[in-house]
């Protein structure tokens, strides 16, 4: 039962398509890159800069981002260890709207245990239909006005592939032909209006070692539009028409932990980095016999969960050893590393020169986009328990889930 409380009134590639400023309707935000286009932040955060407007609590555990829509915020929750649930909040007041329920439980190996057993996908916003990813590699398909299913795809039952261990952790691609995502052991293009599946592509069975971590996006390289995609071993470039694979690169990491959202970088690059391997850029290029994607740089640091956001030619990461870098892109190289070690895990946003990270604390930081030094703006507590959902932003807006409940926050203007 939720209950919200009213309280006190580049470098980067070009994405192939984008939203709005007012809404987060995906992983990521508008553009799937981390990067806000809405009013700018204060150049200060402290206790005051942000009025609480409203919260729900007792929601259950989750992983999954807000998302954001014009009137509405929708989250997931694993209730009881054994039902999904999407909830529904009128964006102004966080008066529940519905909530749509299914069972599904999964139990992640012991070794992961601390990393909970609940969603962990973001759902992604498409008009009136919002797709959603339960942990036993299902994708259902809601209308955003009343919750009802439309469709549902189990990929176990489909391609008789094993469950995934860690769960369902890919967050859905929305694009104007079709939603894409990793699941069933592989890369798969799903109709928008019916849940079937068009073409799978980058098969490797699912289970223990093949279910992805990372999301894809869609970029342009070289002039041609392509997925990247990023398995648990490898980097690849797929045609969103028909799932041909143009190009791979295999990722060393430590028991296939390719976690974050490769990031292109114009004109022909890929910004990625790994667990107990490098921090590298691939650059893709055509050629006689289609794509080759060479080495472009590497650099010895260690990314883990946290996908990185490009400001002014300049990637900003925060690594395994939980210190937030910056590198520059066109010199392939460090610019700058923090002293000070952070949580675990940041998830970032990007607003004209500056960042905001949400870590997995529940505190929130404002950070200088400055690829000189390391130049913090100050920082405050948004939440009392864990914060591993990416924090969603949207107009003024805040969008704060952490492990009991959803708060939104207003700037202070």
């Amino acid at each position: 039962m939720t209950r919200p409380v009213l309280l006190a009134a580049a470098l980067a590639a070009a994405p192939v398509f984008a939203g709005e400023p007012t809404t987060w309707p995906q992983w990521r935000g508008p553009t799937r890159d981390g990067v806000f286009t809405g009013p700018a932040w204060p150049d200060r955060l402290t206790d005051a800069s942000l009025q609480k407007l409203w919260r729900a609590d007792d929601l259950g555990p989750s992983y999954s981002g807000p998302i954001v829509s014009a009137d509405s915020v929708f989250t997931t929750a694993t209730v009881d260890k054994k039902v999904e649930v999407v909830t529904a909040f009128d964006r102004a007041t966080g008066k529940q709207k519905w909530q749509a329920k299914w069972d599904g439980s999964l139990t992640v190996p012991f070794f992961a245990a601390r990393n909970g057993s609940w969603v962990r996908s973001t759902p992604a916003l498409d008009g009136d239909t919002l797709y959603v990813a339960g942990i036993r590699d299902v994708l259902v398909a809601l209308d955003t006005a009343s919750g009802k299913e439309r469709w549902r795809l189990d990929f176990v039952k489909e391609y008789g592939t094993s469950p995934p261990d860690f769960g369902f952790v890919c967050s859905p691609l929305v694009a104007p032909d079709g939603v894409y995502v990793q699941a069933g052991g592989g890369l798969a293009k799903v109709d928008k209006a019916t849940g079937k599946v068009k073409w799978r592509s980058l098969t490797d069975g699912g289970g223990m070692m093949g279910s992805a971590f990372s999301s894809p996006v869609l970029a342009k390289l070289d002039g041609r539009d392509q997925l990247l995609v990023q398995t648990r071993t490898k980097m690849a470039g797929v045609d969103p028409a028909d799932g041909r694979v143009l190009w791979s690169r295999t990722i060393p990491a430590f028991r296939g932990m390719n976690i974050l959202t490769p990031q292109p970088v114009a004109p022909d690059g890929v910004f990625t980095s790994t667990y107990e391997g490098t921090t590298q850029v691939f650059r893709v290029t055509a050629n006689s016999e289609g794509f080759a994607a060479r080495d472009g740089w590497s650099v010895k640091y260690e990314g883990h969960m946290t996908s990185p956001v490009v400001v002014g030619g300049h990637a900003y990461l925060l690594g395994r050893d939980r210190r937030l870098a910056c590198f520059d892109l066109a010199a392939g190289k460090e610019a700058w590393r923090t002293e000070e070690r952070f949580s675990d895990y940041w998830s970032l946003i990007a607003n004209r020169d500056k960042l905001l990270g949400l870590d997995s604390r529940g505190t929130l930081f404002l950070v200088k986009a400055n690829p000189r030094e390391f130049e913090p703006l100050g920082s405050t507590k948004v939440a009392a328990s864990e914060t591993w959902a990416h924090l969603a932003a949207a107009g003024d807006d805040l969008f704060v889930r952490d492990l009991t409940g959803l708060t939104v926050y207003r700037w202070a203007r």
